[in-house]
């Protein structure tokens, strides 16, 4: 479902919802960053979705990353607590979302690079080459923070 991103805009559209959402900073070995390329929003990001009722909000990561990239990955710790009211996604069915997304790092433990409906392309990128892609500053704020790898979560 195509969506349009709204960030500091006073001209933004009012949110309507709020949906827990999760994004994972899933590095490899060689310390390259798994990314994708939204269909909703034409935007690099880190893979990742809602939360689902039902299920923990690790087994929401394990699940958004494997929907969205092939990899499976294991859970290792937060990065952050986004819940920026000056972001909102407003989606073509008249949903306007207020951000609310916990970001989380993760390991790669299986899986290969695919695609789906939700990511046009899938790729490890090394931190150096991040400039080149288009990415939401609100995005780039989680990437930012999980490349830092401090010890205390961002809370926001």
């Amino acid at each position: 479902m195509p969506r349009r991103d709204y960030f500091n805009d006073p001209n933004s559209p009012k949110a309507n919802s709020v949906v827990p959402s999760v994004v994972a900073a899933v590095r490899n070995q060689r310390g390259e960053l798994l990314m994708i390329h939204r269909t909703d929003n034409n935007l690099w990001a880190l893979p990742g979705g809602g939360h689902d009722v039902g299920e923990s909000i690790s087994d929401a990561v394990v699940r958004e990353v494997r929907e969205e990239t092939g990899i499976e990955v294991e859970v290792m710790s937060i990065v952050g607590i986004y819940t920026n009211p000056r972001h909102v996604m407003a989606y073509d069915d008249g949903e306007v979302r207020q951000q609310f997304s916990i970001c989380f790092t993760a390991r790669p433990v299986g899986g290969q690079l695919a695609t789906s409906t939700e990511s046009r392309d899938v790729r490890w990128v090394n931190p150096a080459d991040l400039g080149q892609l288009d990415i939401h500053p609100s995005m780039r704020l989680r990437i930012d923070h999980a490349l830092l790898a401090q010890a205390d979560p961002y809370i926001g």
